[in-house]
């Protein structure tokens, strides 16, 4: 598992982006996790938000009921939001319960999230 830092100081992309497992690496076409700067080209990158389940949730690939089922997360379950639209939350599954990369990435409903303690 790659450890989330916050990059500081100037930022380029000094060689070509890499292949990212879009499953485990949070990046899209519009956002990235701010981890992320430096290795993959996007127009903004995101700081993540700590937030926990109330209860457990299916995991979805698409922000809404019908998206496919990556992961059955149990409540009190550790996700870190990186982009909130339309009553759905897209991040990253925090691994034991430690901000990093490497958890799976999809979408939740916004109503099952509590900002974490």
């Amino acid at each position: 598992m790659v450890q989330a830092t916050i990059p500081t100081g100037l930022l380029a992309l000094t060689s070509p982006a890499e292949k990212l497992d879009a499953a485990h690496w949070p990046v899209r076409g519009d956002l990235a996790h701010i981890a992320l700067a430096g290795r993959c080209f996007v127009p903004h990158y995101a700081v993540p938000m700590a937030h926990e389940l109330g209860a457990a949730t299916p995991l979805r690939a698409t922000p809404d009921e019908a998206g496919k089922v990556l992961e059955e997360l149990p409540a009190g379950a550790r996700f870190d939001v990186l982009d909130m639209a339309g009553g759905w939350a897209w991040g990253i599954v925090a691994s034991a319960g430690v901000s990093g990369l490497g958890g799976f990435v999809g979408y939740l409903p916004l109503a099952m999230l509590a900002p974490a303690a």
